[in-house]
Formats: C-alpha cells, sequence, structure tokens
C-alpha cells in the first residue's frame, strides 16, 4: 500500500464504502454529518497539492466551515462553527476533501467512544466491540475504508488506542507541532490534534501537511517542519539506531500473548540492525492518578463556556442561574459531569495543594525520566499500545477499568513527546498495536522506525 494507491482513492470510492458500513441498524455510526455536495472542496481548496481530490474524515471536535461541530453532546446540538481549524484549513490548501465529520466520546472524553450523545460508534473488525476513543469514528472511517487519512485528537491516548483496537496507524505529534486553534478544548495543556492513516506513509503525508507554526495558536512551536516521509535504505536499516524497552510497560499482569507479539517485534528490530536496549521509566505507575488529577481539573475550566449563552442549546429556566443549571444538566452526558465534578473539587481551595499541585509535581518528574532516557543514547522506545484488545459493547462499566485501557499511552501526553501507534499481529482475531514513543520534535526518526517495522512484519502484522 503506497502513496499511489491513496490517490486513486476517489470520492466515488469513499461514498460507495460509506454506503456499505454507516447505516442501518447494524451501522458502524462512525460519522455524525456528512457532505456529498462538494461544495466545501470547491472554491476553497487549492487546484493542486499533495492531498489533491482525497477524501478525508475529521473529529467532530474541530471546527469547519459549513458542517456541524457538535462534540459528541447534545450541549452543542446545531451548532457550526463560524471559522475553521487551522489543521482543517491545511488539509482543504493541500486538496484534501472533508467528506464528514467523526463520532467520538462526549467532548473527547472516554476510551471507547460509547459516550457520544449520538450513539456508539462499532469496530469494524468486529461490530459487537469498540473501536477505542475517543476518536473511534476516525479510526473506524480509516479501517472500515472509507477513507485513508482522518484527523483526530488526543488527551491522553484517543487517536492511539483506537488505532491499536482497529488495526491502523495513529500519530499523536509533539505538543506545539500541530496548531490546536479551531479545537475544541478539553484540557489544553494535553490536547493534541492527531492523524490516521491506513499505512506508515499515509499518516505521515497527513502528519506533514497540517503540521507547522501558526500565529492564532501561542503553544504552537515556531520550527520548520520537516519531511515526515520515511525512507528505508538497505537491508540493516536501523543500524546504529537505539531502541528502549521500559521495564514498566512490561509488567506481569501484561497478556502474554501480548507480550509475545511485542517480542517478535523487537526481533524484527534486531533483525534491522537497531540495538534493543531495557532502560527504566520509574514514574510510569503515577501517570493514570496524574492525568486523571490534571485532565479533569483543566476541563472543569474549559467547559464552564457552556452555558446556554453562547453557544448550542439552551435550557428553560426562571432566571439566569436556573437557565444555566437546566443546560448543563441536560446538555452533558454522566461522564463529562463526572469529570467536571472531579476537576472542581481537585481545584477547589482545600484540595488545590494536596491534589493538583502535587499531580503538577509528578508530571515534571515523569517529563524530566523521558528526557534522561533519551539523553542516555536512547533513540525511540518500544511498548505495548494497550493492554488488551477492543472489549465488547458495554463489558467495561467501572470508570476506573475503562480509564487503564490508557495506561501505556497517557505518558506521552504527559511529557509533551511525539508518539505512534501501529499494526503488530493480532489476537483471537482481534488487532494488537505496538506503540513507539520519541524525543520531542523527533518524529521523522519515530516514523522510520515505524515503517521499517511495518515493512519486516508484512502481512504478519495483521495476522
Amino acid at each position: 500500500m503506497s502513496l499511489e494507491h491513496l490517490a486513486r482513492h476517489t470520492l466515488a470510492d469513499a461514498w460507495a464504502r460509506y454506503d456499505a458500513v454507516q447505516a442501518g441498524p447494524d451501522g458502524l455510526n462512525a460519522f455524525l454529518a456528512v457532505d456529498r455536495t462538494g461544495e466545501h472542496a470547491a472554491g476553497r481548496t487549492a487546484a493542486v497539492g499533495p492531498l489533491a481530490g482525497v477524501p478525508v474524515a475529521v473529529k467532530d471536535n474541530l471546527a469547519t466551515h459549513g458542517l456541524p461541530t457538535t462534540c459528541g453532546s447534545r450541549v452543542l446540538e446545531g451548532y457550526v462553527s463560524p471559522f475553521e481549524a487551522t489543521a482543517v484549513r491545511k488539509l482543504r490548501e493541500a486538496g484534501a476533501v472533508i467528506i464528514g465529520k467523526t463520532n467520538l466520546d462526549e467532548f473527547a472524553m472516554g476510551s471507547s467512544t460509547e459516550n457520544s450523545a449520538y450513539g456508539p460508534t462499532r469496530n469494524p473488525i468486529d461490530p459487537t466491540r469498540v473501536p477505542g476513543g475517543s476518536s473511534g469514528g476516525s479510526a473506524v472511517a480509516v479501517a472500515s475504508g472509507v477513507v485513508r487519512i482522518a484527523l483526530g485528537s488526543e488527551t491522553g491516548g484517543s487517536v492511539r488506542q483506537p488505532a491499536a483496537f482497529c488495526g491502523i496507524v495513529g500519530i499523536k505529534p509533539t505538543y506545539g507541532r500541530v496548531s490546536r486553534y479551531g479545537l475544541v478544548a478539553y484540557a489544553s495543556s494535553l490536547d493534541h490534534v492527531g492523524v490516521f492513516g491506513a499505512t506508515v506513509a499515509e499518516a505521515a503525508l497527513g502528519l506533514e501537511v497540517i503540521a507547522g507554526h501558526d500565529p492564532f495558536d501561542s503553544t504552537s512551536a515556531n520550527r520548520d517542519v520537516p519531511a515526515m516521509q520515511p525512507r528505508l535504505e538497505g537491508d540493516r536499516p536501523l543500524a546504529g539506531l537505539v531502541i528502549g524497552k521500559p521495564v514498566e510497560y512490561f509488567p506481569a499482569s501484561l497478556d502474554a500473548r501480548i507480550a509475545a507479539q511485542c517480542e517478535r517485534a523487537l526481533d524484527h528490530y534486531r533483525a534491522l540492525g537497531a540495538e534493543v536496549r531495557e532502560v527504566s521509566l520509574p514514574s510510569t505507575d503515577f501517570a493514570i492518578p496524574v492525568y486523571y488529577i490534571l485532565a479533569p481539573a483543566e476541563a472543569s475550566s474549559n467547559l464552564a463556556r457552556y452555558d446556554g449563552v453562547r453557544y448550542g442549546v439552551r435550557g428553560h429556566g426562571h432566571d439566569l442561574r436556573s437557565m444555566y443549571e437546566a443546560t448543563r444538566s441536560h446538555g452533558f452526558g454522566s461522564e463529562v459531569t463526572r469529570r467536571i465534578l472531579l476537576g472542581t473539587y481537585v481545584l477547589s481551595a482545600g484540595y488545590y495543594d494536596a491534589y493538583y499541585r502535587r499531580a503538577q509535581a509528578v508530571r515534571s518528574l515523569i517529563t524530566q525520566e523521558f528526557a534522561e532516557v533519551f539523553a542516555s543514547g536512547v533513540d525511540v522506545l518500544f511498548t505495548p499500545t494497550a493492554p488488551s484488545p477492543a472489549f465488547r459493547i458495554g463489558e467495561v462499566s467501572d470508570p476506573y477499568e475503562m480509564y487503564l485501557s490508557d495506561i501505556f499511552t497517557v505518558t506521552a501526553n504527559l511529557a509533551g513527546i511525539p508518539a505512534m501507534s501501529l499494526p503488530i499481529g493480532r489476537l483471537d482475531g482481534l488487532p494488537v498495536g505496538g506503540q513507539l514513543m520519541a524525543p520531542h520534535f523527533a518524529e521523522p526518526t519515530m516514523l522510520r522506525v515505524a515503517a521499517a517495522l511495518e515493512q519486516a512484519l508484512g502481512a504478519e502484522a495483521h495476522q
């Protein structure tokens, strides 16, 4: 599969596949809105470009002209943004055709895409199972063959985990590599715009198109965008490279069959010339608690703006306060409400130091440990992406158990480093993902290492 294949994937192919997989009671429910007219492609896009005529799907928490932006929430039902996210604008300028907005956990809060107000999305490999979340709709759009490239977003693994569950490639870039302008904020210091692709090369092309400095985002990095397309030369294209294997990501409790898939991938890396070295990131165990203090804290602040005055739906009340209460009570789902309450609690006067300040200190420690490992000569880290394959819809009802599905991914968001998932095999017919993490702004190296494994595994990646 190559960029040549990408160019041949036409709009007609996309709509034919969409009609086959989206509609009906057994449909995958990957899209919340579509644009069949093509009017958004005409007049606002370049005649030629690296994605000229390529159909692309966009997660419904990125602002788009002419299409709804609901974030999977009733509170934004019917809202159409008056402006466009920078990442979406860059796709159009590259010639891409935005065919629709994809389903997600409400305000990107979830790990299964079961928390959307518009119903769950189904995994195309096994429709009784979840596709992962929160970018499950975008992952399914790629995995089911509707599009070859889609945009998602990450706060704690919401691109990589669904990529692993659906057997495709998902990239979370360095914090600041891609503008967050127009991405509806969940937890601003952790949010990233990410890319899904059917192959490493296609995901890399999508990343190259949307990357770059943006004056509309003060956290956007003012750095040149390097060529992202991976190039491999010779029989041992990774000679001289050091791949770290963090022991904390391979606990005794990890499913032995997932561990075996990872060991097979590491054996391929050795054959490709790389040195595999065990390393330690001792603060990894604190990542989930730290994440679920910091992310809800930021969410409770960001979501305060949805009060019925400025956006979307408005509840009825006899005064301003009761109108606020009616709007938020009926507009937000249970998971969003849970995180707002948790975030408000950890930011309250009596608990700020005990929880929020302490969590920020541990976040700094996690970031420092990654920096020390990379400074020791390790070029990239390799781990499992998730501790299990896709679980059944409705199978996980305990919120804490659900949060643990992000246990191997949240650290990259806390540290702001680039990370990605790619298919490395199957377990009982379900995809298993392998994760690569790299130093800040080392996406080209990470993508080269991923492409080498993709090439070495070949068909084994989907067996």
